[in-house]
């Protein structure tokens, strides 16, 4: 597999968790190597189905061993062609939790249906890094053996469907259930309502209806300060308009205005300028209007 490029190429190719986990991963195949013989860190670190009370460790450390270089490479190659950017975008904390939760699910579905075989590797990770991939960005391309040209969602369902077929028809050597469930933790885990933004969810809480015989809880939004200060200065312009308009008709006679006709007239102006450019536009003697006349109205 190799990579085609897309229009959003701003992510990291290597992210930070990426690389430690890589980077684990190869410490650990250099020891068994080097100093520590494979078949001891098996029997020590390898998952097997049964109790994990004494060896509940083996639940996480597994998918820390490999079967040989090419195993180690497929899956470290596999790891980063997918994993930065999906760590770019949840976050490393997200991100981390999300392999180890995979992990635990190729864990899982080894225990119920791959038998008693010990089994290493990070592959139920990794397929629920390349689910979430897919199911993310699905119209990606790339090229698959490095030839033919694949979307990645249409790569990972044929994974899928490989590992389907060779789980049930007993193939050897390779925990295909264990695959399967990193798959369908992924899938689970994706549909939980943690990636939902605040801003998501505020947009889906609706406020009550006005009208109806509904009186089931709901979640309404509570309005701030600033939205109830809003409603009350409404409220007065409203009434100061409703109070300007009732005065008395001497005006359009031509009669000399009194001291509260002209007040009247300042009001017209100090609404008129509101309705033009808003309450942010009034002077403080316009706003100390504003609240003289509010407090009349209310004494009425």
């Amino acid at each position: 597999m190799s990579w085609q490029a897309t229009d959003e190429q701003d992510y990291p190719r290597m992210s930070r968790v990426v690389q430690v986990l890589i980077a684990i991963n190869i410490a650990v195949a250099f020891l068994g190597a080097t100093i520590v013989q494979d078949s001891e860190l098996v029997s020590l670190f390898a998952f097997r189905a049964g109790p994990l009370s004494a060896t509940w460790w083996t639940a996480f450390s597994y998918m820390f061993l490999h079967a040989g270089l090419l195993h180690l490479a497929l899956n470290m190659y596999t790891l980063w062609l997918f994993g930065p950017r999906l760590e770019h975008v949840w976050g490393s904390r997200s991100f981390t939790f999300f392999y180890v939760w995979c992990a635990v699910g190729g864990a899982v579905f080894h225990a119920l249906f791959g038998g008693l075989a010990p089994m290493i590797g990070a592959s139920a990770a990794v397929y629920g890094v390349m689910l979430a991939y897919a199911m993310h960005w699905p119209k990606d391309e790339i090229y698959f053996f490095g030839v033919i040209p694949m979307r990645v969602a249409t790569m990972v369902g044929i994974f899928v469907a490989v590992d389907l077929l060779r789980g049930f028809t007993g193939g050897s050597g390779v925990a295909y259930f264990a695959h399967l469930g990193g798959v369908a933790f992924a899938f689970l885990y994706l549909k939980k309502p943690q990636h939902v933004s605040i801003e998501q969810l505020r947009q889906r809480v609706s406020p009550a209806p006005d009208v109806g015989d509904d009186m089931s809880p709901r979640a309404t939004p509570r309005p701030s300060s600033r939205s109830r200060h809003r409603d009350e200065v409404d409220e007065i312009v409203a009434q100061s308009k409703a109070a300007v308009a009732k005065r008395p008709a001497r005006l359009a006679s031509g009669k000399k205005s009194g001291p509260r006709d002209a007040k009247a007239d300042e009001m017209d102006r100090v609404l008129d300028k509101i309705s033009r450019h808003g309450l942010p536009s009034l002077t403080p003697g316009e706003r100390k209007l504003l609240e003289e006349m509010s407090k009349q109205l209310r004494d009425q």
